[in-house]
């Protein structure tokens, strides 16, 4: 399970299982991408509810 996250700067990709790790980024310095981890942390139970309800699995 992975989530995407689009900017006007850039990209990332991020695994949410087993554990939440960057799977790929472009054109994100290193300050942008530790705020986007912050907030999938952050949000992670929501993001994998709605994953799982998007793909008729919850």
């Amino acid at each position: 399970m992975h989530v995407h996250v689009t900017c006007e700067r850039g990209e990332a990709k991020f695994w949410l299982e087993p554990l939440i790790a960057l799977a790929m980024f472009k054109n994100l310095d290193t300050r942008a991408l530790k705020e986007i981890q912050r907030l999938v942390e952050e949000h992670r139970a929501e993001i994998v509810q709605a994953w799982n309800t998007h793909f008729g699995q919850g």
